[in-house]
């Protein structure tokens, strides 16, 4: 048995014990295709997970994430050796995960503690203001805190109305998914890209242009639905309101400036450069961005002293959802691993055929491919880690894809940001929604009934941008 279990732990090296690796060096081009299989699992993990086993899921997958993780770990600190294994590990973890996971934290602390109590009549010209508003919000407070304060008002806004399931599809499309597109606090891929040297204002010059046409066109379309769909309304009996017009009210006002410093220490930990830095084990903190995230904790706990509790109570606060976010990012963070040890490796990896698919025969990236490709798999598994892969095949220089290799980098920053709007499972807030929804007598889409809508407005959106931006 044990011997069985040892087999199966390092069945995915094919490889004999190699102890010379440099710390964080574990030799991504001799790495086998089976060492991406812990990947794989992880995400498929989470795309299935609340779908095919809801219950089982829910309690147990932060062990779903440490099996995968563990999957990887083992044979890497066996037959890698421990100095390359703990290298690249800390690597991971202080450089790109706990970065990754203040910045959630901080973002869920303080969008979480403002509440807008009161109610609109849902009208067409209303709907589209509050999505509007919405969509802007989402490049500043996360496509999850702008879903997370503004579907309750557009749910009470809308419960009189017979027709309404299109009201929340076109949130989902809009607000959880592309008004994130335009810094990196909108949505963790674009984080995930600023961790990795992109500029922080690179994607709202870069991406202005698509991200302003997508949301033009989707609100324009969504104003014309709801047009047709309220006057039919209005010509059947009239519902009863359960939540009256009254008054908005913003409560939590504290929790404006404090955004506004979350911005700020992105911002410095961008801009200022002291020189200074905490190395460990040969993964060297530097100070900007120690700093920035002692300020975006420091600004959450400020946000939980000065909230009042009913406020994060009329937002159904919990920690539940940030919890997991954690533990299931923790998963991906270190199964990932040796995939971008691979994808560096570029034609002498394993993933030789899939570099080959995103570029021309002359060598030149393929942007509609790089488009598409990270879209599509946007859609079903976690856009976060898919943006690192496809980050990784263009090459993974920063700097350069900035510049000369700008548009293969819009083609991935608005792949995995837009298209994770396809299916309810391509980014965190669209399944949040669906349940408060859901909850609120809403009758939503099935999951496939979902993808009829994206499939039949999105696609052929993305489509048209394909031939305007990418080609």
């Amino acid at each position: 048995m044990k011997r069985a279990l040892a087999l199966a732990i390092g069945a995915p090296v094919l490889l004999p014990a190699t102890p010379a690796f440099a710390a964080g060096d574990i030799g991504g081009a001799s790495l086998g295709p089976l060492w991406a299989v812990p990947f794989a699992g992880m995400l498929l993990s989470i795309a299935l997970g609340p779908i095919l086993f809801h219950r089982l899921w829910e309690h147990h997958y932060g062990k779903f994430a440490a099996f995968w993780a563990l999957l990887v770990l083992v044979p890497l600190f066996l037959f890698r050796g421990a100095e390359a294994s703990l290298g690249v590990l800390l690597h991971t973890a202080l450089l790109e995960y706990l970065p990754f996971i203040i910045l959630l934290f901080a973002l869920f602390t303080i969008a979480g503690g403002i509440l807008i109590s009161g109610n609109l009549h849902g009208s067409p010209a209303v709907n589209t203001a509050i999505l509007a508003i919405g969509t802007a919000m989402a490049s500043v407070v996360g496509t999850t805190g702008a879903s997370m304060i503004m579907i309750r008002p557009l749910l009470r806004a809308n419960d009189d109305r017979r027709h309404n399931v299109h009201v929340v599809v076109f949130f989902i499309f809009l607000v959880s998914n592309i008004g994130g597109s335009l810094t990196p606090l909108g949505d963790p891929p674009l984080f995930l890209g600023f961790l990795r040297g992109v500029d922080f204002f690179w994607t709202a010059r870069n991406l202005l242009p698509e991200t302003g046409f997508a949301v033009a066109v989707l609100l324009a379309l969504f104003y014309v639905i709801d047009s047709v769909l309220y006057r039919r309304d209005n010509r059947l009996p009239k519902l009863k309101d359960p939540t009256p017009d009254r008054d908005l009210k913003l409560w939590g006002k504290v929790n404006l400036p404090l955004l506004a410093g979350v911005i700020g220490a992105i911002l410095l930990s961008a801009n200022w450069k002291p020189g200074v830095a905490f190395t460990i084990h040969g993964v060297a903190v530097e100070g900007q961005n120690l700093a920035r995230d002692l300020i975006l904790l420091g600004l959450a706990g400020i946000s939980l002293w000065l909230t009042p509790r009913p406020v994060r109570a009329g937002n159904e606060f919990s920690w539940g959802p940030i919890q997991e976010v954690a533990k299931l990012f923790a998963g991906i963070f270190v199964c990932i691993i040796p995939v971008l040890a691979m994808l560096q490796a570029g034609r002498d990896g394993a993933f030789a055929p899939l570099v080959a698919l995103v570029n021309h025969a002359d060598g030149s990236r393929d942007t509609v491919a790089y488009f598409w490709l990270t879209g599509i798999l946007s859609s079903f598994l976690d856009n976060a880690p898919t943006y690192l892969v496809f980050f990784e095949l263009a090459g993974g220089n920063a700097r350069e894809l900035m510049t000369s290799g700008a548009l293969t980098l819009a083609a991935i920053s608005a792949g995995a940001v837009f298209m994770g709007a396809n299916t309810y499972i391509g980014n965190a807030p669209n399944f949040m929604v669906y349940a408060i929804a859901k909850d609120r007598k809403v009758k939503m889409p099935s999951f496939f009934g979902y993808m009829l809508w994206s499939g039949g407005i999105l696609i052929p959106l993305f489509v048209v941008q394909t031939l305007l931006f990418f080609r």
